[in-house]
């Protein structure tokens, strides 16, 4: 099976996908990976130059985050413009990578935008890493170093919580008060029999 995980900025769903990583199971980690195939898929780097210019890389062939930054987080058409052309290239990328992983249940695709890009309808299941708005907030304040208006704007970016717990077939509760290590161990035993059962 092929799964998805997501939640809000600063919900923790990096720390359950190392949880899910210690039991064995592969993780295909998309933000990682688009960041790679902006600099070495050559069609891909076409296209982000045709339509944000040359300016989008360096003279050294690295993407221009700062000038690249600029002109998508005041522009939300832009942002989804180059969300359309990235994508893709991860959904290839990360098909790839699942048809290489042999001998386990399933595999996770982490990803923040999975119900925003459209991803989750090539996925088997998908998971929703939840934390209280506050909770999160705080986190990425501290986490990289901004201003609560900062972390706000991400938020606005994204889908509303309750739309994609609505779309979700799991969620993992990251509050402080319920142990994620337990609730990561049941889920694993459920999915490794679902994928038994299907067998």
């Amino acid at each position: 099976m092929r799964i998805g995980i997501t939640g809000g900025i600063g919900s923790g769903k990096t720390t359950v996908c190392k949880l899910f990583e210690t039991l064995g199971i592969p993780v295909y980690y998309a933000d990682a990976a688009a960041r790679k195939l902006m600099v070495t898929d050559q069609h891909l780097i076409h296209q982000i130059k045709n339509t944000f210019g040359e300016e989008a890389y360096t003279p050294a062939g690295e993407l221009n985050r700062p000038y690249l930054a600029k002109i998508v987080f005041n522009n939300s058409e832009k942002l989804k413009f180059l969300n359309s052309l990235v994508h893709p290239a991860v959904e290839k990328d990360a098909r790839a990578w699942h048809s290489r992983q042999r001998h386990v249940p399933y595999t996770l695709k982490e990803a923040a935008l999975i119900f925003e890009s459209g991803s989750y309808r090539q996925l088997d299941r998908v998971i929703y890493v939840y934390a209280p708005l506050e909770t999160r907030i705080k986190r990425v304040m501290e986490r990289d170093k901004v201003q609560r208006e900062d972390v706000l704007a991400r938020v606005r970016n994204q889908w509303p919580e309750e739309d994609k717990i609505a779309l979700s077939d799991h969620v993992i509760i990251n509050d402080n008060t319920l142990s994620v290590i337990k609730q990561v161990h049941k889920l694993h035993q459920r999915l490794c029999s679902v994928t038994k059962n299907n067998v």
